[in-house]
């Protein structure tokens, strides 16, 4: 979702007892929480905010400037944007296997789990046109859901459509805040975490992290719940395997905190799209080159972009982030190999 203008990233609130500082409960420690406790929250999580949201001015200046949307010339691009879909590969449980389904949407393979991430299927969310890819995964060709994960609650990561078609016992992770908007759809394994915190099921631990971003459904409801990313990891495995799933952010030194707190990660999941104008973006999307130094600061052995190429939420060519990622990658040096830049419906596996 588009937010407000640019200013100085601080990193992510310090931990203090008592509110809603990160930290708090025995997350800290690292022990995992209980499965589907029943928490009590602060009523909101705008002192997890570094930058104020954008006020009369802002969107006055966006109107003015009709950045809204790409112009007809970066449109001309949705008929090469990579769309490939294919059967998902057979992933036993030591293999760690990540299949795009478009925008954050994910289909993971983790410790002999199968996890969505921020699963959309339906054509179109609210404020936007509609997709300008299919989803690259048939929901009736997807294994049996074992978890989801919910990085926040703006429409294009949260969507009630998609929610609906899974079992009602299905368990969900999801921030600080949102477990009532889940078990009021009748959802009855709810987890919600705080940033540092995490808990496991059937073997594979689900850590919630910082990001900067923030949180909206309504007029009426903003930064109520927490947004964030997660670091999923097989604790049975010989050599453990972990993902990071970075939701929506801007960028920041929390990569770095990230990184030192779970280090060897195997793959990141990192938002490369929605990213212009700068000056009304830049806090709360990376923009390609930065999501390439997120990598490196995280320290990923691997990197697959996402958030581009699927819904049209900013003024960027619709092209342009694939072609850029490329460019600053190659640019750092690393192993092309390492960029898994997926088409919609690609998989790659470990």
């Amino acid at each position: 979702m588009r937010p407000g203008p640019a200013a100085p990233r601080p990193a992510p609130r310090p931990a203090s007892r008592g509110s809603s500082a990160p930290g708090s409960g025995s997350g800290d420690r690292g022990v995992p929480r209980a499965l589907g406790e029943v928490r009590s929250w602060p009523r909101s999580f705008a002192d997890r905010l570094t930058t104020p949201l954008p006020g009369v001015r802002a969107f006055a200046r966006l109107a003015r400037e009709g950045a809204f949307r790409p112009g007809p010339d970066g449109l001309r691009g949705i008929p090469d944007l990579p769309y490939a879909p294919a059967p998902l590969p057979a992933a036993g449980a030591g293999t760690l296997c990540a299949t795009w389904a478009g925008h954050a949407s994910w289909v993971l393979r983790v410790g002999g789990l199968t996890v969505l991430t921020d699963p959309v299927w339906s054509r179109r969310i609210l404020g936007t046109p509609a997709r300008m890819t299919p989803v690259g995964v048939r929901w009736e060709e997807l294994p049996p859901v074992d978890a989801v994960v919910i990085s926040h609650n703006h429409y294009d990561h949260l969507d009630a459509p998609t929610l609906k078609r899974l079992p009602r016992h299905t368990p969900l992770f999801v921030p600080a805040g949102l477990a009532r908007w889940c078990r009021r759809r009748g959802f009855t394994r709810v987890t919600e975490l705080d940033w540092w915190e995490c808990a496991e099921l059937g073997g594979v631990r689900f850590d919630f992290v910082p990001a900067h971003h923030w949180s909206k459904r309504s007029l009426l409801d903003t930064c109520r719940t927490l947004w964030g990313g997660w670091v999923l990891t097989d604790t049975r495995a010989a050599a453990p395997r972990s993902v990071y799933f970075a939701g929506d952010t801007g960028y920041g030194h929390w990569f770095g905190e990230i990184g030192r707190r779970h280090p060897g990660i195997d793959l990141a999941l990192l938002p490369i799209g929605a990213y212009a104008p700068r000056w009304w973006l830049s806090d709360v999307h990376a923009d390609p080159e930065e999501a390439v130094q997120a990598c490196l600061d995280v320290g990923a052995r691997r990197m697959a972009p996402m958030h581009w190429g699927t819904f049209v939420l900013s003024a960027e060519p619709v092209m342009e982030p694939l072609q850029r990622v490329r460019e600053a990658w190659g640019r750092a040096g690393l192993a092309r190999a390492d960029l898994w830049d997926l088409p919609i419906g690609g998989s790659r596996a470990l």
